[in-house]
């Protein structure tokens, strides 16, 4: 892990394939002392860590490191996928958000990202700072320490804001894409569409099963 040994920015997201929730996504600065210490940690793939210890290690990387974290609402969600009727274009947009906001406090030539379709999606949405960096993205980046430990920063915040929007619509939201419809129907018997627009994705076929079109 941590490979590249010179200072980086590396970003990735969370809530992509989940139904309910926001979509986020992290960007995350290391430089060579920051690598030292979040390997120390056993920062890897938040994929490999369980819920609890996520949001713990997600408080140590962002008290060590520069970083962005992008936020999407599924409210935001709904209507962006609406206009851009493309997700990868719409990942684009916060991946370069993300970046953009790093390099803003942290100039940094080097930017590596997981890879989503394709890759002009995301060079085309970085801004003036960001095409003054080498872009890499590829497969499995999370092998990479500075994007593991934005995948793990962007999934505690995920799950923050998904334990929030249970809260608000008063039904345990589930994560992941399988078993959501009984969660989903309950929120739409209590506040209809409109409350399902709220809570989730709704270009994802579970709406049409829900809402039994």
């Amino acid at each position: 892990m941590g490979s590249l040994s010179h200072a980086r920015i590396g970003t990735d997201e969370s809530g992509k394939g989940d139904y309910f929730g926001y979509l986020v996504v992290a960007a995350v600065f290391v430089d060579d002392a920051m690598e030292s210490a979040l390997e120390d940690l056993r920062v890897r793939d938040s994929k490999r860590v369980s819920d609890r210890p996520a949001a713990r290690l997600a408080g140590e990387i962002q008290r060590l490191c520069p970083h962005a974290v992008v936020r999407i609402s599924p409210g935001k969600y709904n209507e962006l996928h609406a206009k851009m009727r493309n997700l990868n274009r719409l990942l684009a947009w916060a991946h370069a958000r993300a970046i953009e906001d790093v390099l803003a406090r942290r100039p940094c030539r080097l930017v590596i990202a997981d890879q989503f379709g394709d890759e002009a999606h995301l060079k085309s949405a970085l801004m003036a700072k960001g095409r003054q960096v080498q872009l890499v993205q590829m497969p499995r980046a999370e092998a990479d320490v500075a994007v593991a430990a934005a995948s793990i920063v962007a999934r505690a915040v995920f799950l923050d804001t998904l334990q929030r929007l249970s809260d608000q619509v008063g039904v345990p939201l589930p994560k992941g894409a399988v078993h959501v419809v009984e969660a989903a129907r309950e929120v739409v018997a209590k506040g209809g569409r409109e409350a399902l627009a709220k809570v989730a994705k709704l270009h994802f076929k579970t709406t049409r099963q829900v809402l039994g079109q």
